[in-house]
């Protein structure tokens, strides 16, 4: 997923409310900023709670389902939560106040499908890897889009500060920008885009059983998935990467994989 936006703009819905969500945290408790210790002297914002900002929907990572927030992000958080014997509270923030760190002043970790980057490194950090996700284009049959040149002049979608985004302007594409991915298949679906640029992990599962389109062309971006922390907290950095380790040991993460993404996943 995303990169820094290039230009600066009005705080989505979404941010505003985490920021919202933000300051209450630091002005409650008679104005302590002081988190709360949880199991293994672990600093948590909201005690006894993992509190996790994640960019819902982004399906098969974070969407909602039967009232609830599930994917494969849902799935290692509630793990990470559990290691840590507390209970998980997913906020739903934009991506943008996710991959500039702007998140991580409301949420003790980030995890919406975050592409570890040196930029991004610069203002949080990273987990080791947790998967692998390189960028794909999708297109309706017959659309006449069958490579990333023949796109050009066609109707392109991305995400709006993804890494599709920002892959999409270097080809010299000029894309139409959505706020996220739901909003993105959404227009693919509906005809009013041609094609669609962005990670496979999403775009693979939202055409996986629709034969009206097809992967066109894969791009090898070398991607990897992280868990952001915020800079500087090695305590939690620690837990983190304790519960991704545990995971790949049993073979958890490797099912959880296989239930979102099916066998082909890295």
């Amino acid at each position: 997923m995303q990169l820094k936006s290039l230009a600066t703009a009005k705080l989505t819905a979404k941010a505003a409310a985490l920021f919202a969500v933000g300051a209450l945290t630091l002005t409650a408790c008679g104005g302590s900023s002081t988190p709360a210790a949880s199991e293994g002297g672990i600093q948590l914002i909201n005690a006894g709670k993992l509190t996790v900002c994640s960019d819902v929907p982004y399906e098969p990572f974070e969407f909602q389902k039967d009232g609830k927030t599930v994917g494969f992000d849902i799935d290692i958080a509630n793990e990470v939560a559990k290691d840590l014997k507390a209970e998980l509270n997913i906020v739903d923030s934009s991506f943008e106040a996710i991959e500039t760190g702007t998140a991580l002043t409301g949420c003790d970790v980030s995890i919406s499908s975050v592409s570890i980057t040196d930029t991004r490194k610069q203002v949080m950090d990273f987990s080791n890897p947790y998967m692998d996700d390189d960028l794909t284009l999708v297109a309706k049959e017959g659309s006449g889009v069958e490579n990333i040149d023949s796109a050009k002049g066609k109707k392109v979608g991305v995400q709006q500060a993804t890494t599709g985004a920002k892959y999409a302007q270097e080809q010299g594409i000029e894309a139409q920008q959505f706020e996220d991915s739901g909003l993105l298949v959404q227009a693919l679906e509906a005809g009013t885009i041609d094609a669609a640029l962005g990670n496979q992990s999403v775009l693979g599962y939202a055409i996986k059983d629709n034969t009206q389109f097809t992967r066109v062309e894969d791009y090898a971006t070398g991607e990897k998935l992280g868990i952001a922390i915020k800079k500087g907290n090695t305590a939690m950095l620690d837990q983190v990467n304790g519960t991704l380790k545990r995971l790949t040991d049993d073979g958890s993460l490797a099912k959880f994989k296989t239930t979102w993404f099916g066998e082909t996943a890295k």
